[in-house]
């Protein structure tokens, strides 16, 4: 390319520049005038408008989806679960029962064996006195003799 194109081309872009992009540019569109500034506000609502307007799509196009899959639910049989939580809890109620028996028969034992405690501790303080009593008469009479004995030294020989 020679020089004199080269200025030409940049002559054409600077009068470009000057038509499209000054302030004083007004863009004509099916009749209706527009500068630059208003193009950008335009662009930028329709834009927004667009994206509204997909966004609404796809939440309506999510709700469609889910109201299919809604409508084809099925619920899950749960008669297997229902028998086996009827097992458990029959289970439960045996247990408890016998639990139950367990612990009246632990109580009726301990009553039993304080009963036979007792028994054993009244038997044990019976014969403490007893014993006690024997003992005393047995001093009392050691006592006696061994004063005789001592009163009348002749009379054991």
């Amino acid at each position: 390319m020679s020089e004199k194109d080269l200025n030409k081309a940049v002559d054409e872009l600077e009068e470009a520049k000057e038509k499209y992009l000054s302030a004083n540019t007004v863009i004509s569109i099916g009749g209706y005038a527009f500068t630059p500034a208003k193009l950008m506000i335009a662009a930028g609502i329709v834009s927004s408008v667009l994206g509204g307007l997909y966004g609404a799509f796809e939440v309506y196009k999510d709700y469609m989806d889910m109201k299919e899959k809604i409508a084809k639910y099925v619920a899950p049989d749960l008669s297997a679960f229902d028998k086996r939580l009827t097992v458990v809890e029959e289970s439960a109620a045996k247990t408890n029962d016998y639990t139950r028996d367990i612990k009246n028969d632990i109580k009726n034992d301990v009553r039993k064996l304080e009963k036979v405690v007792e028994d054993v501790e009244r038997t044990a303080k019976q014969s403490q006195r007893e014993t006690e009593k024997d003992v005393r008469d047995l001093r009392k009479e050691m006592d006696r003799k061994i004063k005789e004995a001592m009163d009348n030294p002749l009379a054991n020989k």
